[in-house]
């Protein structure tokens, strides 16, 4: 977004408000001071706000101060005057005539005990909603993320897992779409998962888990969406949330949530830095077929990385209410990182059991980058009944700058004179660009109906500039590569229109709907070799300058059965859900660029795939007891032309000699995946929370590339077990443990793998603050070992994304009520609960 839209859209939000505001007219004031009635103490940020029944709303207002005396300047006129503070109850004074100075006198409000039930439900308890098209989890008091990340607390949602090197799937399937308060967004870095690990774990509110999307969402991510929505307070008054952390290895965070709600307008932000060092480790080891007597045939590659990363991130964002029924918000967000990895890569070489040779290669990375966002919204709400209109206008644009420096020497060789190895630098510039647009409309038809109808637009543009430099053995200079280099110029346009129906009638709930979608992929890729040398060196047709276009019908249909009928004392349903859904290729894996875990072994796009798509059934089950909550569900899945990675020896080899291999994505024709998933939420007691989930699912591949068959059949599941205790001293204990099963693809086998998390919480200074002491992989033994089979080679594998991690964080929180909530919440009963809509 250049600087002149960006001050146009600035523009045209200062306007609208400038606009909203009433013509200023002879004033007076009213004073007083508003008090706790129970202990007389004074309370700070408490509301007061006149409405004029002429002009149908509010018209003035403001807040006390630390003395709890406010001092309002108001036009003469008549007014209803209400006095409000969170859980307290509101005092009124309806139809009071000001015509000159006034004192309200000492205002004294009382506890309102409903009122404080509610917000403690939101400030603590993990609740999970069941609704037609989605499950909502509210993020309650998860002590083992404390001073995580967004990806720390989505690996504890159930159906949802996070693998060692940060990609999130869903069901065990990694194409899941990721939204950001229902939008797609530069703070989950444009698709880019890894950015979720530097955002605080403390921003998120709730996550939704849409197995079944409805038309109302886009159609990408074959596995269903995740919807995070971050918290944004509502509480009127000032309030917020102080978070400071301190882990090894190193892990230094600060963030802060603050907020400033009037009756006119809402103020919030969210501030953060995180200075960390995450160490990764790996070990490979080749063995390679068919070689010569004299050949290397094994190759035993130990490589360790520090990874020093600086993340800053802040938001800001404004609601403004320009009647009781309608309000405009604008936020902006920024987010800059700074990662400095340096890796030493150890390698080992073999003829049969001699080791002949022994090399050092040393990388250096200096990444830097950064995303910028703009969002408008605004909402008219016609009546009370959910007749409303929405629009929103979202503007990104994000850079990354990345510089590698590689070099290697030998130890140790058995070779006489032999080559030096040659000096590489890589300089990778990335500029991405995002735009969206959307409208939607609700209306609701008598009592039990619904009418919904939309449209989207989403715009996207990135640009890589990939140059490879590698040293001139003869005269040591550095010259560009040119088989490698290249630029790619990529862009996704979806054009989107919908509309659903749902209704209620007796035990039954439906929501039907249609989605039409266009999608044009373009791309252009500059390169200084032709189209048939790019042919030759890549060993497969490369359309350097492609645009395709895709028309795509998405029908979805969800249905709600609710067998315990106007019962209230029980819950149990039964839901089905079917959807068609789409996976468009992102960029990274069209472009055709390598990019290299080492030299002997790259990754590369594939500028013809296509997009995969896909039908998908699920039937589930709901019941809830007193103490017991009971969630299953299963599934199926029929998907065409689904990507699969393929490794594959280039035919290419190193200076040295060695067999280079590279992993490609490509179409295969069909992939059908089962599953069934079983979730137990146990509270027998108040002191002790049982939260558990099972995940079983199967995929069965059919297809070839280049000859050769990948049909393969992968079982798999995953678990995950969390207990919750409250010892004495009102000290509590969380232990988490997952473990995902052994898994088949392809070409070759997963392990399993086993995790445990351990966290311990107390709250301090009249509980206002809570400090957490938590150990993530207690066991350090969150790594992916794996095995891959092909017919010139075999290699097996162990990589390590994150090393063990401990962490102390203290979290202060002013004006908003925590002991009271907590009060409350050791006269109640457990901290689970479901709620069912239909």
């Amino acid at each position: 977004m250049n600087k002149s839209n960006l001050s146009l859209a600035f523009l045209l939000l200062f306007s609208i408000l400038v606009y909203a505001q009433p013509a200023s007219q002879p004033a007076v004031l009213v004073s007083g001071k508003v008090i706790d009635s129970e202990t007389q103490d004074p309370l700070e940020y408490a509301t007061i706000s006149f409405f004029s029944k002429t002009e149908n709303k509010i018209v003035e207002g403001g807040i006390t101060d630390t003395n709890g005396n406010f001092n309002i300047s108001v036009s003469k006129g008549v007014y209803n005057i209400s006095i409000e503070y969170i859980s307290y109850k509101t005092i009124t004074y309806n139809d009071r005539k000001i015509d000159g100075n006034e004192n309200l006198g000492t205002i004294a409000l009382a506890i309102d005990m409903a009122t404080l039930d509610a917000v403690q439900v939101i400030a603590e308890k993990t609740t999970v909603e069941i609704k037609l098209d989605k499950k909502v989890y509210n993020i309650g008091k998860d002590l083992t993320t404390a001073g995580g990340t967004v990806s720390d607390a989505l690996n504890n949602v159930p159906s949802v897992s996070v693998d060692v090197e940060g990609a999130i799937s869903l069901r065990g399937n990694e194409n899941v779409r990721i939204l950001i308060n229902g939008k797609p967004s530069a703070m989950a870095g444009f698709g880019d998962t890894n950015v979720l690990s530097q955002l605080p774990a403390e921003a998120i509110e709730r996550v939704e888990v849409i197995t079944s999307p409805s038309a109302r969402y886009d159609a990408e991510g074959t596995a269903g969406i995740l919807n995070i929505i971050l918290r944004q307070q509502e509480t009127l008054g000032f309030n917020g949330s102080i978070n400071a952390t301190v882990g090894n290895p190193d892990n230094l965070g600060l963030s802060t949530n603050l907020n400033y709600r009037t009756e006119k307008f809402n103020l919030f932000s969210n501030l953060g830095f995180r200075y960390f060092n995450s160490p990764r480790n790996s070990f490979s080891d080749t063995k390679y077929f068919d070689t010569e007597p004299d050949e290397v045939n094994r190759v035993r590659e130990d490589a360790e990385v520090e990874r020093l990363n600086r993340n800053y991130n802040a938001s800001l964002g404004m609601e403004y209410f320009l009647s009781e029924k309608t309000s405009l918000t604008g936020t902006v967000f920024y987010r800059y990182g700074q990662d400095r990895d340096s890796g030493l890569n150890i390698s080992d070489r073999y003829i049969d059991a001699d080791h002949v040779e022994q090399t050092q290669r040393i990388e250096k990375q200096n990444e830097d980058g950064g995303n910028f966002q703009f969002a408008l919204n605004y909402i008219t709400k016609f009546d009370d009944n959910g007749h409303e209109l929405t629009a929103d206008i979202q503007i990104e644009t994000g850079s990354e700058e990345q510089f590698t420096y590689y070099n290697e020497d030998y130890n140790f060789t058995n070779q006489v004179d032999p080559d030096p190895f040659q000096i590489e630098n890589i300089t990778q510039n990335d500029d991405e660009n995002e735009s969206l647009f959307q409208i939607d409309y609700v209306l609701p038809i008598g009592e039990n109906a619904r009418f919904e109808a939309g449209y989207r637009g989403n715009f996207e543009n990135s640009i890589t500039d990939y140059l490879l430099e590698q040293e001139n053995l003869d005269n040591g200079n550095l010259e560009v590569n040119d088989a490698l280099s290249n630029i790619f110029d990529y862009t996704e346009n979806v054009n989107a229109l919908y509309s659903q129906y749902g209704t209620k009638f007796g035990q039954f709930s439906f929501l039907l709907g249609l989605r039409l979608e266009n999608t044009q992929l373009k791309g252009n890729i500059e390169s200084r070799l032709t189209p048939e040398e790019l042919e030759e060196f890549y060993g497969f047709p490369i359309d350097t300058d492609f645009d395709n276009n895709y028309f795509g019908i998405f029908p979805t249909v969800n249905v709600i059965y609710n067998l315990s009928g106007d019962d209230e004392d029980s819950e149990e349903s039964i839901t089905f859900g079917y959807n068609r859904r789409i996976n468009r290729p992102r960029g990274w894996f069209i472009n055709p660029f390598p990019s290299r875990s080492s030299r002997t072994n790259v990754f590369q796009g594939n500028p013809n795939l296509q997009p995969a798509f896909a039908s998908a059934f699920d039937l589930g089950y709901l019941k809830r007891w007193d103490e017991l909550t009971l969630t299953t569900s299963v599934y199926y899945q029929h998907e065409t032309d689904s990507f699969e990675r393929i490794q594959e020896n280039t035919g290419g080899q190193t200076s040295d000699g060695i067999d280079i291999i590279r992993t490609v994505p490509v179409n295969l024709s069909t992939n059908e995946r089962t599953g069934a998933e079983l979730g137990v939420l146990y509270n027998p007691v108040k002191w002790l929370r049982l939260n558990s989930s099972f995940n079983f699912f199967q995929f069965n591949t059919n297809g070839e590339f280049n000859g050769v068959d990948y049909s393969a059949k992968n079982t798999s599941w995953f678990a995950r077990l969390s207990s919750k205790v409250t010892l004495p001293s009102k000290i509590d204990w969380q232990t988490n443990t997952f473990y995902r099963g052994a898994r088949q693809n392809a070409q070759g086998e997963d392990n399993g793998i086993f995790s445990l998390d351990l966290a311990f919480s107390k709250e301090l200074f009249n509980n206002n603050a809570t400090i957490s002491l938590n150990v993530r992989d207690l066991l350090n033994s969150r790594k992916r070992k794996s095995t891959t089979f092909t017919d010139s080679y075999e290699t097996y594998g162990e990589f390590q994304w994150r090393q063990r991690q401990i962490n102390l964080s203290l979290r202060y929180r002013f004006n908003q009520h925590h002991k009271k909530q907590n009060e409350r919440e050791n006269q109640g009963g457990g901290d689970d609960d479901f709620e069912f809509e239909g």
